[in-house]
């Protein structure tokens, strides 16, 4: 049986592996199997289909991370381990699955993050206080201008019109912009924890 879900997941890991727009209604009814009808069904244009794909992969995006967070020994662990996550998913993710989604469905990446990004923004929040408490981060920092920061210096990373891939890999956009705002947040015993993450992350690279 064709499902919703099934849809989803099938026209998702297409958009993943070929990005969105060489991907047409065309090819979706093709690898599953079915009908055009079947597919209009359950989403009335290519546009709502996107939408849909790019929702659950924010959400699936957000179960992952909060895996990482609770399982973390402290919040640099956290976010180096979040990151690497991060550049793993960039390595696995073919670039034009955003920037088409950015170009031929405007306002969507938009839409979708209002929907799905509060998990997210709590996530980051949640992570400023934390090393607030254990004394990583300086205890005068304002955990929503923080928070809001790191999402959009994460979106920068992800943005190939900004930063186009040929020219700047994941791991020069870490150490150039990530690494000495994070260094800007720490207390002394925090930097201590950095400079082991940093390591850490220059070995796996």
């Amino acid at each position: 049986m064709i499902t919703r879900e099934l849809i989803v997941e099938t026209a998702l890991q297409l958009y993943i592996q070929h990005g969105v727009k060489s991907i047409t209604m065309a090819k979706i009814v093709k690898e599953l199997h079915t009908s055009k009808r079947t597919l209009y069904a359950h989403f009335e244009d290519k546009n709502a289909l996107v939408k849909a794909c790019l929702n659950d992969y924010n959400l699936k995006a957000s179960i992952e991370n909060q895996k990482i967070i609770v399982s973390a020994k402290n919040v640099i662990e956290a976010m180096g381990r979040l990151h690497q996550l991060i550049v793993s998913r960039a390595h696995e993710v073919n670039p034009n699955f955003f920037t088409d989604i950015a170009n031929y469905h405007p306002g969507l990446l938009n839409e979708s993050y209002k929907e799905t990004g509060e998990f997210a923004h709590k996530q980051l929040l949640d992570i400023a206080r934390w090393g607030i408490r254990d004394g990583i981060f300086h205890e005068n920092l304002d955990v929503e201008v923080v928070g809001k920061t790191v999402d959009l210096m994460l979106k920068l990373l992800n943005d190939h019109r900004v930063f186009p891939i040929t020219e700047f890999s994941k791991e020069r956009l870490t150490f150039g912009i990530l690494v000495p705002y994070l260094r800007g947040l720490c207390t002394e015993k925090g930097i201590k924890l950095v400079q082991i993450q940093e390591a850490l992350f220059r070995v796996s690279i």
